[in-house]
């Protein structure tokens, strides 16, 4: 461990992102005594060849027995497979400073985590002294403000090197007073901020007609889970108790006195680092009168009834999450609320407590808060059906069937509480959740991956993949799949689209944008798709028509989200592979075929013409920022960008035309191959919620090229999609050879 945590601090300025070397390590260490070595990937003169011939089956085959060898070790008992879902920076802060706040701190955290804590935010600083929004992001006020306070609450002197640094940016940079709105807020909850220095977060808004498009009820469902929270806590004036630590770091944050700041002007100031989302003129005019009339809402009747409404939706969110709540964010504010109206003893708030351990995750640069409970479903739905595409499912039945195991369990059975228009809740009977079902919020495409891996499992037999699922629980998922698609024929991610996307205008974060409704996404539409043929080619006779008119209607949406030179944007994967995989899955799947779809050729030709000298594809994070190809630097190419591409053109039959882009891209992912199996953690695959690319400016959207958008650590891509690829290629180039 202690050499694997080295390594990392010794390189992290050229890989960000963990390998998870320690759950590797463990994982192995936990492997029986006396157990057979692990098969070894083929030599690499076996991997040689002429371009233009195939990797002959037994050497792709050897590969896949010894991947697939290595990351069963991986899987846990109940069958999904942990990896680390870190990469954003602003997560942990919340939960120190929520910990601080509510004299937690030592029984949530006690000194190992905080010693592993400390080690994460060290190895993520940047070399300027700041912090970013994410681990490979440039130095914001946002980033940097709170990873300092969070190693001062941590317990880290000011003059420690890592903190000196960061006090030195931001003193350097204006200080806190420059910190977006949701800093502000955290830190008014410490108590080194004043309350009257933000922008209103009226919790009155909770009382609105829904008939009304600015309601709550009709936001994307993270961003009202988020601010609901914050409108009760701004509401109360919730703030933590005073300490010589924080009137310490009321000194230590500010380039002057404290008790001369102006609070009114600090209000809607924002470092230029974090302003990606300049307020328009409209929403500075609504938060000045919303500011003005704050001392006479805190008086008046109408505010202890909208704390109670809201206080009614934050016991509704814990409650049905079993208090794992939607997202981290909206996790440790909801912990805050318990905390402010009931105290230490509230039982509410004791629930939230042990829950935390849920978001936490350690590897070798340290523990971190993650970007959600884990992705424990997503990524076992898609390495079922990896590991059913490399024909070895016979040999690892066992992997197959806890895998399926996991899948059964995680589906989620019933809605939530009613009324569920209430609490402006969508169905959930039959979805899968992205992690675990006692998270349960249902996502579109979470629910066609986990329906796409039983289906599958169910083809395999039941003697290699266990009992299949009951006909009724497919038909639930159906339903809910069915259910999510937008007017437009594409699909979004929680729910319908409930809004208008000028909603954005009144958008109050300046360091995130697209956060106001739920938009529609190539991704989630192209997987629904997918789930939908699949399961009416095994259950034709159920609701045919609506699920061949949802079809074709998620076809059009695709073809008219295809850009001019042929791609589809990726956003929520890095980037134009992940959008071609999925497009050109997408259409493949509906039936359309090369001769008669256009749209096809653009998205192969576009990939073709990006494809490497070495075989493979290598796409960087600033394609999502600039929203145009970006290579990743000096030409080199990525594992998981790779098998992507290679997933896509095999699926609209390049084998037919010219398989001497397959046969190349194949051996460049077998020579990537570690010698125990593995493949290897390169770049950043994983962006969350396809951040803002724009800029509001004079009443105009524009580019905003500077924009990087936070990030995710996928540690399972690089082990799921190279053996999703080598099987699918390995399956295509058998059936020809014979």
């Amino acid at each position: 461990m202690e050499a694997a945590q080295a390594a990392y601090s010794a390189g992290r300025w050229e890989a960000h992102h963990s390998g998870d070397a320690l759950l590797r390590l463990q994982a192995l260490a936990a492997r029986p005594a006396g157990a057979s070595p692990l098969p070894v990937p083929p030599p690499a003169a076996e991997v040689a060849g002429p371009a233009e011939q195939a990797v002959p089956p037994s050497v792709v085959a050897a590969s896949l027995r010894s991947g697939l060898a290595f990351y069963e070790t991986l899987q846990a008992p109940d069958g999904h497979f942990p990896g680390d879902y870190g990469g954003p920076m602003f997560l942990l802060p919340g939960l120190v400073i929520t910990c601080h706040a509510t004299g937690t701190l030592d029984t949530v955290l006690p000194p190992p985590h905080r010693a592993e804590l400390v080690r994460y935010l060290r190895n993520h600083a940047n070399a300027d002294g700041g912090f970013g929004l994410h681990i490979e992001g440039h130095s914001t006020m946002f980033g940097t403000v709170l990873s300092y306070v969070t190693l001062r609450l941590l317990g880290v002197p000011p003059e420690e090197a890592t903190a000196a640094g960061a006090r030195a940016w931001l003193r350097g940079h204006g200080g806190a007073t420059a910190i977006p709105s949701w800093g502000k807020f955290w830190l008014a909850v410490l108590g080194v901020y004043e309350w009257e220095g933000l922008n209103p977060m009226p919790p009155e808004m909770w009382l609105l007609p829904y008939a009304l498009p600015v309601h709550p009820g009709r936001m994307w469902c993270h961003c009202r889970m988020v601010y609901l929270p914050m409108c009760y806590v701004y509401g109360v004036r919730g703030t933590g108790p005073a300490s010589p630590l924080t009137q310490a770091l009321r000194a230590e944050l500010y380039t002057s006195e404290y008790a001369g700041i102006d609070w009114d002007r600090a209000r809607s100031a924002c470092a230029p680092e974090d302003l990606y989302y300049p307020h328009p003129l409209l929403q500075d005019a609504i938060w000045y009168t919303l500011h003005r009339a704050e001392p006479l809402l805190r008086r008046t009747g109408l505010r202890r009834r909208a704390l109670a409404e809201a206080m009614k939706h934050i016991h509704y969110e814990d409650e049905n999450t079993r208090y794992v709540c939607i997202g981290p964010v909206n996790k440790v504010v909801n912990m805050l609320c318990c905390f402010l109206e009931g105290g230490p003893e509230c039982a509410a708030f004791k629930r939230h407590l042990p829950r935390v351990a849920d978001y936490l995750w350690v590897a070798e640069d340290g523990m971190k808060m993650q970007g959600y409970n884990g992705s424990q479903l997503w990524d076992t739905a898609f390495a079922t059906q990896a590991l059913l595409a490399t024909g070895l499912a016979p040999e690892f039945a066992g992997c197959l069937r806890r895998a399926a195991a996991y899948i059964d369990a995680a589906q989620v059975r019933e809605d939530c509480t009613p009324p569920l228009a209430g609490f402006y809740r969508h169905i959930s009977n039959g979805a899968w959740p992205f992690s675990t079902r006692d998270h349960g919020w249902p996502i579109s495409d979470c629910s066609a991956e986990g329906l796409k891996a039983a289906l599958r499992c169910a083809a395999a037999g039941e003697a290699l993949a266990g009992p299949p699922l009951a006909p009724q629980r497919l038909f639930d998922c159906v339903n809910i799949i069915l259910s999510f698609q937008n007017r437009d024929g594409g699909w979004a991610t929680y729910e319908n689209t409930r809004s208008y996307a000028w909603l954005e205008l009144l958008n109050p974060a300046e360091t995130f944008g697209d956060i106001m409704i739920d938009y529609t996404y190539v991704e989630c539409t192209s997987a629904s798709i997918q789930a939908l043929r699949l399961f009416a080619r095994r259950h034709p006779e159920h609701r045919t028509r609506e699920v061949t008119t949802a079809i074709a209607d998620g076809v059009h949406f695709i073809l008219r989200a295809q850009r001019l030179d042929g791609s589809w944007y990726g956003s929520w994967g890095v980037c134009f592979t992940y959008g071609a995989w999925f497009g050109l899955v997408g259409l493949t799947a509906a039936g359309l075929t090369w001769n008669g779809c256009h749209a096809l050729k653009r998205g192969v030709a576009f990939l073709l013409e990006r494809q490497n000298v070495d075989g493979g594809w290598g796409e960087s994070y600033k394609s999502c920022q600039d929203k145009v190809w970006s290579p990743l630097p000096d030409g080199a190419s990525h594992a998981v960008n790779t098998a992507w591409a290679l997933l896509a053109l095999l699926a609209t039959g390049q084998a037919a035309r010219d398989p001497v882009p397959l046969h190349a891209a194949a051996r460049c992912l077998l020579r990537m191959q570690q010698p125990d199996g593995d493949w290897p953690q390169q770049q950043i695959s994983g962006v969350f919620n396809r951040n803002c690319m724009v800029r509001l400016s004079a009443g105009c959207l524009r580019h905003s090229p500077d924009r990087v958008p936070a990030q995710i650590t996928y540690a399972n891509y690089r082990n799921i999609f190279p053996l999703w690829a080598l099987g699918e290629y390995r399956n295509v180039f058998s059936a020809k050879d014979s």
